[in-house]
């Protein structure tokens, strides 16, 4: 376990109210920060790590011996190393000191997977900045350097378990550079968060017909002029739409899809599911009928308890109804 994982695993287990004192009074979090965080010297904390303690101890043994044999090379090599350490102190800080982060828009992912927050970490100094790491709040460590006038980027890795809206949380910027005897850390909280999209069902079920209610197959709802695209196989297709060259290719089942001017619009209704189905299981039904719609190039809509998503098609709208699954409450 390293030094960073086990200040972050003591941090947890500190009661709430201690916790959060210590954030307000000491690293000065006070809640998510808006726009870029500049790393001032009064946010840059720094204390000897267990080589630089034993360092230390190592000095006041030859100082000791140094004194009581009266050895003039015992003084001179005993103060020699005492600056180094002392500069090495300095030279850590200063690989911190006045670093400005700003945190980017993550891309969303589905429950289950990771998310990574793009931490964008600029150095506006002649200084190149080197063996920086940032740790997330899951512990993940992420080495770069900074060159002098440039920045670098950093991903902050978090899983995200359950659909909703993830937050980063705190991040913690730390270094040993150059000697390894001090280390420099900060604490930081971005004001960036990410919408994880809810599991797709597995296996599919087939979408319903475009009058809102289960059927067989959408095959009724996409056109048929022009090829578009293969999808997986539904019960009921055509044989006439099966690629049967691409099950020859042991590619599995699949069924050409055409697009044309449908003749109807395809509705995912919540109210249309089986009343015993639990909430989340509607909502990984119809995340999973979203994708597929979508990838259909299908005309759809969504009908939710608390809102009503009309028929569209496109990116921006697949996104919205997926956005719209991911916040319903839990």
């Amino acid at each position: 376990m390293t030094a960073a994982t086990s200040a972050l695993a003591a941090m947890r287990a500190m009661p709430i109210a201690l916790r959060r004192w210590i954030d307000t009074w000491l690293y000065q979090l006070r809640g998510p920060q808006p726009g870029p965080i500049v790393l001032g010297h009064r946010r840059v904390y720094i204390l000897p790590t267990s080589h630089g303690c034993i360092f230390f101890l190592v000095l006041l043994l030859m100082l000791a011996g140094s004194v009581n044999y009266s050895l003039s090379l015992g003084f001179i090599l005993t103060f020699l190393l005492a600056g180094l350490g002392v500069n090495g102190m300095l030279y850590t800080f200063r690989n911190m000191a006045n670093l400005r982060i700003s945190a980017g828009r993550p891309r969303s992912v589905f429950a289950g997977d990771v998310v990574e927050f793009p931490l964008r970490i600029e150095n506006a100094t002649g200084v190149s900045r080197a063996a920086l790491e940032a740790v997330s709040a899951a512990g993940q460590a992420h080495g770069f350097d900074v060159a002098a006038d440039s920045d670098a980027v950093a991903p902050i890795a978090l899983p995200a378990r359950s659909r909703g809206r993830l937050r980063i949380g705190r991040v913690m910027l730390q270094t040993r550079f150059p000697l390894g005897l001090f280390r420099a850390w900060s604490y930081l909280e971005p004001d960036v968060d990410c919408i994880v999209f809810a599991r797709p069902e597995t296996p599919p079920v087939p979408l319903p017909s475009p009058t809102g209610e289960r059927g067989e197959g959408p095959a009724s709802a996409l056109g048929n002029e022009d090829f578009s695209g293969l999808r997986a196989y539904h019960a009921g297709d055509s044989p006439r739409r099966i690629a049967w060259k691409a099950d020859a290719q042991n590619r599995g089942l699949l069924s050409k899809v055409f697009s044309g001017q449908a003749d109807s619009e395809l509705w995912l209704d919540w109210n249309a599911l089986p009343e015993a189905m639990a909430t989340e299981a509607r909502i990984s039904r119809l995340t999973r009928w979203v994708l597929e719609a979508d990838a259909a190039g299908m005309t759809y809509g969504l009908r939710l308890p608390p809102t009503v998503i009309e028929p569209a098609a496109g990116a921006g709208h697949r996104t919205q109804c997926l956005e719209a699954l991911a916040l319903l409450p839990q």
